[in-house]
């Protein structure tokens, strides 16, 4: 039988070295059920996520941050530079969309094994398991996993942010895991400086306001890992966006404006596989589709039940309280959905999830434990089977439109706007990544430009304006040689090699 640590939420401090029992626990289960977990997430991943989908919009923004073969994007103020660097080892080099997605998908399944090993010790091997499985099939966890998108190692360093958190206030003279806390919410911070916020938000309160937890050492490597992470991105702040509160204020702006808003509904209808919902309108996708996000924390609360009843709720409770803050702004505060924004909450209620499932098909000496087995396998078979239809029409439709994107890029070229060159309008972002073109904007959130930039742009380079069907081009373009591109019209500046095929 596993031994586990035994962190109550107010634990006793140890005044000695730990004992032989809490070192062979901090050790105990073999990791190799953990390792075929992540394993088969990094080959699920290059299985069913075609390796060369082509980038995605925001991925597209991230990657041309560090790319030599398109100008960086407009950086817009709630993105953070944590992903450009993630990436660049591959994308500072080489243009291959294939080959980043193998190095993403490889890297995100090491990423699943250390988030799962920190936890050796807290929970049974065969729990951990469950909660990697659990996780790494869900639909949005494979879809991103390999993407260059930053809400996955957010959720992964959530699970090593409060692991090792438990584990230092556990074992005192454990000096990995105040290491471990400190580097995880660096990787938050330096991903997404106010998610990380949001999911270490139970960590600081309880580091301070529970009298037996304040222990120096994690309190300050929590707090020097969020600065550190952060870093940049406040720097940055008052570099090139009037400031730290500009740059927040100018963020919710972007975001639809924080506040008191229900989103609960809209992250329900990006679970049929809408990569953004917004706005979100439309139907509820079928009830099979929606069933496992019902499920899954309703099972978690059982999880703390049974850990509160076997006198061991400390860990259980935090993943729930740290679920429930990194949950917060993405629920009840924007107003459109992405499902990609929830990772770290279902990574955090994935161990608890997993715990109540354990307990409930091992319990020794219950009648209904057959019934209870059997209704659990044809549950999660059902749910695996879901996902992965979910997955597979999302795949299917995400690589159609970026090739529609390069196409259209295509198109571009032979009309004689290559680089360097600029392209503003309708999907200019994607697009202008794919020809190799600078996107600019006069408006909205991403604006960078004027009219007046723009016009005298076209003067001495290839410059093309793209609007949608029966949409009329600005007047500054209103002359420009009119031409179709897939579903998109085109209209090329005059002159400097523009607008003749």
């Amino acid at each position: 039988m596993v031994k586990t640590l035994n962190v109550p939420l107010i634990g006793a401090r140890r005044h000695g070295p730990p004992d032989r029992a809490a070192r062979v626990s901090r050790h105990a289960g073999d990791p190799r059920p953990l390792a075929l977990v992540a394993v088969a997430f990094t080959v699920a991943q290059l299985v069913l996520v075609h390796p060369a989908m082509g980038l995605g919009w925001d991925e597209t923004v991230y990657v041309s941050q560090v790319s030599p073969h398109a100008p960086a994007a407009f950086f817009s103020a709630p993105r953070a530079r944590g992903v450009s660097l993630l990436v660049a080892p591959i994308a500072s080099w080489s243009s291959s969309t294939t080959l980043l997605r193998v190095y993403l998908a490889l890297l995100s399944g090491l990423g699943l094994f250390v988030a799962l090993r920190v936890w050796r010790g807290l929970f049974p091997v065969r729990v951990l398991a469950v909660a990697g499985a659990f996780f790494a099939t869900l639909w949005v966890t494979l879809f991103y996993g390999p993407q260059a998108m930053p809400n996955y190692w957010v959720a992964v360093g959530a699970l090593v942010c409060v692991g090792c958190f438990l584990r230092a206030q556990a074992d005192r003279w454990d000096r990995a895991a105040p290491l471990g806390v400190g580097l995880s919410a660096a990787l938050m911070a330096w991903m997404r400086p106010t998610d990380a916020v949001w999911v270490t938000l139970p960590l600081l309160v309880a580091a301070v306001a529970v009298p037996r937890w304040r222990r120096a050492r994690p309190l300050l490597a929590l707090v020097a890992g969020l600065l550190a992470g952060a870093a940049e991105w406040i720097v940055e702040a008052y570099v090139g966006y009037g400031g730290l509160g500009q740059r927040l204020a100018d963020g919710s702006r972007i975001q639809g404006g924080l506040g008191w808003n229900i989103a609960i509904g809209d992250q329900l209808r990006s679970l049929g596989g809408r990569a953004l919902c917004r706005p979100c309108t439309g139907g509820m996708p079928s009830p099979g589709v929606t069933a496992w996000w019902f499920v899954l924390p309703l099972v978690a609360a059982l999880g703390l039940v049974i850990a509160v009843k076997a006198r061991r709720s400390g860990a259980t409770l935090l993943l729930l309280a740290c679920a429930a803050t990194a949950s917060t702004p993405y629920l009840f505060m924007i107003g459109y959905a992405a499902p990609r924004f929830l990772l770290p909450f279902y990574a955090l209620l994935a161990i608890p999830f997993a715990d109540a499932l354990v307990h409930l098909v091992t319990v020794p000496g219950r009648p209904w434990r057959p019934v209870i087995v059997t209704l659990v396998a044809l549950g999660l078979a059902g749910h695996v089977a879901v996902q992965f239809a979910v997955l597979q029409d999302t795949v299917r439709r995400t690589t159609d439109e970026h090739r529609g994107w390069a196409a259209t890029a295509t198109e571009l070229h032979r009309l004689g706007v290559r680089p360097p060159c600029r392209l503003t309008g309708r999907q200019a972002v994607p697009i202008a990544y794919y020809t190799g073109c600078a996107s600019v904007a006069t408006a909205g959130h991403n604006a960078n430009a004027t009219r007046a930039s723009i016009t005298r742009d076209a003067r001495h380079m290839p410059v093309a304006v793209l609007t949608g069907p029966g949409v009329k081009p600005p007047g500054y373009a209103r002359d420009w040689a009119p031409h179709r591109a897939g579903r998109l019209n085109v209209y090329v500046a005059p002159g400097a090699g523009g607008g003749t095929p």
